[in-house]
């Protein structure tokens, strides 16, 4: 089994690394190649992999190149995990739409609009060359914004699964609570990409008891602090929110608070500076502790788990990923992309069948939907009519005169990776 990872010089990778290195009997790789222009980092990264896969035992090869196609050549599955324009363009995004009172966050509202709109055309062209290599792969995306990203590639008819963190730190946080084993707990998560609840928590299974209630009761005030929401909301809403769900709750609190200290980019990159140092010691063979500071807390494990289903191993029958609707939200349109509980095996992923959905959560749910597909027109078509129509659209902007300042500053900090601008 061929495994090709586009972003392979990610500081996050040492993290599927150590994943893929104590997981390899659920998915037993044999060529691991990481892919990355950037031949400075890749080397760094490259060489603690291998020191990881040889500490750990794992007798599969790990090999790196900057040569996409060459790459990606046979590769039974292909993972992205890539950031076009890095932590500088992370930066902007998290800064500018401030200047507009918006939120500054680079997967949603206006920050997310132009993360999606420099991602988009570069990813459908990696996935046309990993058809060209093997028809048959499968891509996992864990590009941000995941949703938009894993639609164009659905849409454009690729083998695509989109794969996010959230809903496995949910699912460990909760075991931890009640004291049982992760694969105990099985999350009634609902929503769109950074765009969740939890309305149930299972103990077995789909079917098995719903410990929700007594988490909320006995927990609520540790989810609320995590969350950095007031504990009385979540009793009321009798749900838990990811934590994404701030930026719409508390919109105004949250763009106070960041206009007062630095953006998470900023801290990101004196990490990642760190940390390739870190990497770069021929002595480490581990993921050091400072990446869990880095985030993308159990993506490995999520990756294993998606990729071994994907390719007919031993992952778990059901995951939460990013896939077509198809009827299982009916108040969303067929071919939008939720991210919900899915049964995942060799064919593909399918949504299981989710409860009456609360409108309050329904509505949200609906209208970032809506922004999405006029995200996606603008991603593919490009011009500064659909960037304003997809930002007028977003529950986060809403306002024309918002919209109009927005739409200036994407296109103005934006210029080099649109094609069109």
């Amino acid at each position: 089994m061929k495994l090709a990872v586009v972003g392979g010089g990610s500081t996050y990778t040492p993290e599927l690394i150590d994943g893929f290195a104590r997981l390899r009997d659920t998915l037993p790789i044999e060529e691991l190649v990481l892919v990355d222009p950037a031949l400075d980092r890749l080397e760094l990264v490259g060489g603690l992999a291998r020191r990881i896969f040889a500490k750990q035992g794992h007798p599969g090869r790990v090999t790196t190149t900057d040569d996409l196609d060459a790459g990606v050549e046979g590769a039974d599955a292909v993972l992205l995990q890539l950031r076009v324009g890095g932590q500088a363009a992370r930066g902007e995004d998290e800064t500018w739409p401030l200047e507009c009172g918006c939120v500054g966050q680079e997967t949603t509202g206006a920050g997310g609009l132009a993360k999606a709109l420099r991602t988009v055309p570069v990813v459908l062209d990696i996935a046309e060359r990993v058809r060209r290599a093997n028809p048959d792969a499968w891509i996992i995306d864990f590009t941000n914004p995941v949703g938009i990203v894993t639609r164009a590639l659905l849409q454009a008819g690729h083998k695509a699964v989109g794969l996010c963190n959230v809903a496995i730190g949910f699912q460990r946080r909760f075991a931890g609570m009640l004291g049982v084993t992760a694969a105990d707990v099985h999350l009634d998560h609902v929503g769109l990409n950074h765009l969740t609840w939890e309305t149930g928590v299972r103990l077995g299974g789909p079917e098995g008891e719903n410990v929700l209630p007594k988490l909320l009761a006995e927990h609520g005030d540790t989810l609320a602090d995590t969350l950095r929401m007031p504990s009385d909301i979540l009793d009321r809403l009798g749900v838990v929110p990811s934590y994404y769900l701030r930026y719409f709750y508390a919109h105004d609190e949250v763009v106070r608070e960041l206009g007062t200290k630095p953006s998470r980019a900023a801290e990101v990159a004196e990490m990642e500076r760190e940390l390739l140092k870190m990497y770069g010691d021929p002595e480490l063979d581990e993921k050091p502790a400072l990446l869990a500071k880095r985030g993308g807390a159990y993506y490995s494990e999520a990756a294993v788990d998606l990729a071994a289903s994907l390719l007919g191993g031993g992952g778990s029958r059901y995951q939460v990923v990013n896939t077509y609707n198809r009827g299982t939200l009916p108040f969303l349109p067929d071919d939008a992309v939720i991210e919900v509980q899915a049964s995942v095996g060799h064919a593909g992923a399918t949504p299981l069948p989710v409860a009456p959905v609360d409108p309050l959560y329904a509505g949200l749910m609906a209208n970032v939907t809506a922004y999405e597909d006029l995200a996606l027109e603008a991603a593919l078509r490009g011009g500064r009519e659909r960037v304003f129509r997809a930002l007028l659209a977003h529950p986060l902007v809403g306002q024309y005169a918002y919209a109009e300042g927005l739409t200036d500053r994407l296109i103005a900090h934006n210029r080099e990776h649109l094609a069109w601008a």
